[in-house]
């Protein structure tokens, strides 16, 4: 698999650049566990490494004692982070045990998606699931990232109910990829092909 990476890495650098480029939306769907983040964070590293900017939100998750206790919201273009949920929370906004911090989401999220579409290279949104559904300014945030005409690289939760997510499915320039633990080499290489060619 190095190798084929190799060699798409030298016949990329001979697409030409410019205005003439698909507009890319990808996402990637799947089990939890099952590496979408992993999958993400190996395109942030190449793309990166190509001296581009990668901009957009990641949402890892945070552990005490090898126990999940929450979920951090990171602006990749700043670096700016804090907890998008956490167990210990009181919230209005809650999944499962988490109490979710919607004001981060406004703050950091969207400030980082805004950021993104304006001086990025690549958008990652990572990711469109039911925490960050809860603030209305993060759906509006993520439609213009597809609107404009930067490539876009996220995750969504396989079994999100709601309006946004159907609307999402519903677009045509956006391609909804199932990850799975059998063919994690193929979606990586489908992917960093097509963010490749777009940047």
């Amino acid at each position: 698999m190095k190798f084929y990476l190799f060699l798409l890495s030298i016949v990329l650098e001979d697409i030409p650049k410019g205005e003439n480029r698909m507009k890319v939306n990808l996402l990637i769907t799947g089990l939890p566990g099952v590496g979408k983040s992993s999958l993400i964070n190996k395109i942030i590293e190449e793309v990166r490494s190509r001296s581009r900017i990668v901009g957009g939100v990641i949402t890892p998750e945070v552990r005490e004692k090898n126990v999940r206790v929450g979920f951090l919201i990171v602006n990749l273009l700043t670096g700016e982070q804090d907890f998008l949920a956490k167990v210990d929370v009181r919230s209005r906004y809650r999944v499962g045990k988490y109490g979710v911090i919607n004001e981060n989401i406004k703050n950091i999220g969207v400030k980082g998606l805004i950021q993104a579409v304006e001086k990025a290279d690549l958008i990652i949104i990572d990711e469109i699931g039911k925490m960050e559904l809860f603030a209305p300014e993060f759906v509006i945030a993520v439609r213009e990232a597809f609107d404009s005409s930067k490539p876009v690289l996220g995750t969504i939760g396989k079994n999100v109910q709601h309006p946004f997510v159907d609307e999402v499915k519903k677009r045509k320039d956006v391609e909804i990829l199932n990850l799975t633990r059998n063919n994690r080499d193929e979606v990586y290489q489908k992917v960093f092909t097509e963010i490749m060619a777009a940047i």
